[in-house]
């Protein structure tokens, strides 16, 4: 079944899916925020017409390895998102993958006002294959 990346802002939200086969993350969207319960139903509509099996959210932990204001927050959103869609919803570190999608997008000589635009896309993508590829290594 496909799982759901997502890399959650305070105004955007970078979506990613994977194949059926849950083996290739493909970025998907940057979903505006709105509010919480229109979030919510959203990625509830999403999950239902993927078949999707599962979320994935990005935990900013920062990069000594602490946990900061952000982490609690990601883990509120991910609560709330496990009970309305009922799916479990697993964490995946996200150090350095805004980073690293920034260079991918630069080396691919994307437009600084393009990249703006698909950045978080971009970094849910990277997040979703960092943990379907780490779930591929401990099977």
């Amino acid at each position: 079944m496909r799982k759901i990346g997502l890399d959650i802002g305070d105004k955007r939200i970078g979506v990613a899916v994977s194949d059926i086969s849950g083996v290739i993350a493909n970025s998907r969207e940057t979903y505006t925020r709105r509010s919480n319960g229109l979030d919510m139903q959203y990625f509830y509509d999403l999950a239902k017409k993927e078949g999707a099996d599962a979320f994935v959210l990005g935990l900013p932990i920062n990069m000594d390895g602490t946990r900061g204001e952000r982490v609690d927050i990601c883990e509120e959103y991910g609560r709330k998102l496990g009970e309305k869609t009922g799916l479990p919803i697993f964490f995946q570190d996200e150090r350095l993958t805004t980073v690293y999608a920034e260079r991918m997008l630069i080396e691919a000589d994307v437009r600084r006002d393009k990249r703006k635009q698909i950045i978080d896309k971009v970094a849910a993508c990277i997040i979703l294959q960092s943990f379907l590829d780490s779930k591929k290594m401990s099977n």
